[in-house]
């Protein structure tokens, strides 16, 4: 069974140079948060093993083609006494797909805050969304590749209890986690995969306002999303094979653009990482009758 060490894993083919395959998010596209997670593997293992990653920030060029392999080059832009920067772009058929700018640190003391997690229904007394989905038949992604890297359960927008919804403001709370377990002493692994996981749901909260989400609809999309952007921050160790708590909003759309915000929390309330990003939202045309 394929889990995530299958999906980020890299040939080296020379030195700065990897190489791995994505498989498609929509009919003949690379899902972008695998190609964003691989560019972060590549960034990685050109990096001391004490220097975790802090930040990442990606851009994302061209669809990538899931038929043929991604080539990774990373650039070492600055190997300082605490922080280390590596840009990767990641090239196929000779062209820049997606770049990388992601910053690792030495982890030191400071005082902690953060924001309170939300008071909201623990996963368990949640229903598989995969079961409803698996009507789409096999060549759905969830029945096939999603069903078998990771699990999720989504809070229903309409459960009582959840925060109220500021004006002009919509909102998804969803929990992940690696269907497999992932090696503990191995946090760049953890941190790829939350990469991964973090570009599943954001755009559709985006687009809220003009589609329900994949759980509370039967009918295909009438819209297409792409990631434009991505930027994530980590802020606290976690492990990617236990259930995150999900909390994203989106505080605006327009010029077929929407923006969508989001926080990733453990289970005894630790915000452990952020990201926000900006996706490409385009309602489709009808085909016109015969």
């Amino acid at each position: 069974m394929k889990g995530f060490d299958d999906l980020l894993s890299l040939d080296e083919i020379d030195q700065g140079l990897f190489r791995g395959w994505c498989h498609a998010g929509a009919p003949l596209r690379a899902f972008g948060g695998q190609v964003a997670a691989q560019a972060l593997v590549a960034a990685g293992r050109t990096v001391s093993p004490g220097r975790l990653v802090h930040s990442l920030h990606g851009y994302f060029m061209r669809p990538g083609d899931p038929r043929r392999p991604l080539v990774y080059e990373v650039e070492a832009l600055r190997d300082g006494g605490s922080y280390t920067t590596r840009r990767v772009t990641a090239i196929q058929n000779g062209e820049a797909v997606f770049t990388l700018s992601a910053s690792f640190k030495t982890p030191e003391e400071s005082p902690d805050r953060q924001r309170e997690i939300p008071d909201l229904p623990d996963p368990e007394g949640l229903p598989d969304p995969y079961a409803a989905w698996a009507a789409g038949g096999p060549e759905n992604y969830w029945g096939t590749t999603g069903r078998l890297t990771l699990d999720m359960r989504i809070i229903p927008r309409d459960r009582p209890g959840l925060p109220v919804e500021l004006p002009g403001v919509v909102q998804q709370f969803v929990w992940l986690k690696s269907a497999q377990p992932l090696p503990a002493d191995e946090p760049l692994m953890h941190v790829c995969a939350l990469a991964y996981l973090s570009d599943l749901t954001l755009a559709s909260t985006a687009a809220l306002h003009v589609q329900r989400p994949r759980a509370e609809r039967t009918e295909p999309s009438e819209i297409s999303l792409a990631s434009l952007d991505h930027a994530m921050w980590f802020h606290r160790p976690f492990r990617a094979d236990e259930w995150l708590l999900f909390a994203q909003r989106s505080p605006s759309s327009s010029d077929g653009r929407g923006l969508a915000q989001g926080e990733f929390y453990t289970r005894d309330g630790r915000l452990v990482a952020s990201v926000v990003q900006e996706a490409l939202i385009r309602v489709r045309r009808p085909k016109p009758k015969d």
